[in-house]
């Protein structure tokens, strides 16, 4: 089961290596098109530059806040030999979840549905991390 427990961790790396790739061909488009100047790229102010290109940009932010804690989880869970079929399954949950909140952040990017996948992707984290605690404090 610890192999299986890291097949979300890779999806998880896929999908932030992708946001990475497009948030680096739409910023050198925007630049290219001149809605944004190289010399803003020194500080990363991006006034100026299109939804797209700030969507993406704070999307690639967000791939390196709740999911490290999930990435910590599964670390934990692996140290303690802990790893099962629940936590498989509740972190390809988890990720899923990232992958549908990336597609609406960096898509049409409408908030109230953005904000249900983001509030249900922390509510599996959370889930997770309750499952852990729960079973490192009565073990």
């Amino acid at each position: 089961m610890e192999k299986m427990i890291l097949l979300p961790v890779f999806v998880q790396i896929l999908l932030t290596s992708v946001v990475m790739v497009l948030m680096g061909r739409r910023r050198i488009r925007a630049a290219k098109n001149k809605e944004i100047s190289v010399a803003a790229f020194k500080t990363m102010n991006l006034t100026g530059a299109n939804e797209q290109v700030i969507a993406t940009s704070r999307n690639f932010d967000n791939q390196f806040q709740m999911p490290m804690l999930y990435l910590f989880s599964v670390l934990f869970t692996l140290q303690l030999g802990l790893a099962d079929l629940a936590y498989v399954v509740l972190g390809a949950a988890y990720v899923l979840l990232r992958i549908l909140h990336t597609a609406v952040h960096i898509g049409s990017n409408a908030v109230r549905l953005r904000f249900n996948v983001f509030l249900l992707s922390c509510v599996v984290l959370w889930a997770i991390w309750l499952r852990l605690a729960w079973q490192v404090l009565a073990g």
